[in-house]
């Protein structure tokens, strides 16, 4: 009886996954999203919930007359979940921005947040 319950237990975690294979959403930003910071930041960091093909995925930010304000290609960070893109000197103001992802699982994901700078 115990020798069957154990092959049952066993044959469940076995044919269960480990985890779902979900989409890649963004976790959290610096600048954080909706938020107003003081001084203009150099740089946009996004982390997402999954790791991430940086060759595949961009980055964009512009701000209120649509003009591009960031440096142009998004990069990998220090961990395989970052996507950092540098950005130009940014006056007071409120800024767009829209990202795409995929995720390593092939899944691709895609979202906007704004953020103010100064007000």
């Amino acid at each position: 009886m115990r020798t069957s319950a154990l092959l049952v237990a066993l044959a469940a975690l076995i044919l269960t996954p480990l985890h779902a294979h979900a989409h890649a959403t963004l976790d959290r930003a610096s600048p954080r999203v909706g938020s107003t910071v003081a001084a203009a930041p150099r740089e946009l960091s996004l982390w997402f919930t999954e790791n991430i093909e940086p060759a595949l995925s961009s980055v964009e930010v512009r701000n209120a007359a649509g003009v591009r304000v960031d440096q142009g290609r998004a990069r990998r960070g220090a961990a395989p979940n970052l996507l950092q893109v540098g950005l130009k000197p940014l006056p007071p103001g409120t800024y767009q921005v829209r990202w795409r992802v995929l995720s390593v699982d092939t899944h691709r994901t895609e979202g906007s947040f704004s953020f103010q700078v100064g007000q």
